[in-house]
């Protein structure tokens, strides 16, 4: 079979799986908008549980956090001492300096991810005030009308 026979038989074979349908340009039953059916909402944003994520990142996980690592200094630099003169002394100083550069980026993120939790609510609502001045009626500015 040649590559033109078998690529004509190919291009058959998905036209007789392709089903033809209509689809008419209208609203939808359903008022709602959105794709979900319900009537549900696209976007929603819920500012307590937001405060509640920002709080438990400050409360909870950044104290553990260091917590963790200061417990790896301990341990860490004991080893180093007792170790010391040796290739594994180097070895661990240099693994517990990549740990604490990582420590430092992890707790970054966490410093980044409670701000943008805690923003979050008042960046929604002010795009929401925005949105509704944009609807606002303004005067004309030209005298008679």
């Amino acid at each position: 079979m040649s590559f033109d026979d078998e690529w004509a038989q190919q291009k058959s074979a998905v036209m007789e799986r392709q089903s033809t349908s209509m689809q008419l340009n209208q609203l939808p039953a359903d008022p709602g908008g959105g794709g979900g059916g319900g009537g549900q909402p696209d976007l929603a944003t819920s500012p307590a549980k937001k405060k509640a994520a920002a709080n438990t990142i400050e409360t909870q996980i950044q104290p553990d956090l260091k917590t963790a690592a200061d417990a790896a200094d301990e341990g860490t630099n004991g080893a180093v001492a007792e170790f010391k003169g040796w290739d594994t002394a180097s070895g661990l100083k240099k693994a517990h300096e990549h740990w604490d550069s990582q420590v430092k980026r992890l707790n970054a993120r966490l410093e980044s991810e409670k701000s943008s939790l805690r923003n979050t609510s008042t960046l929604f609502q002010n795009n929401d005030l925005t949105t509704g001045y944009s609807f606002a009626p303004t005067q004309s500015k030209v005298s008679g009308i």
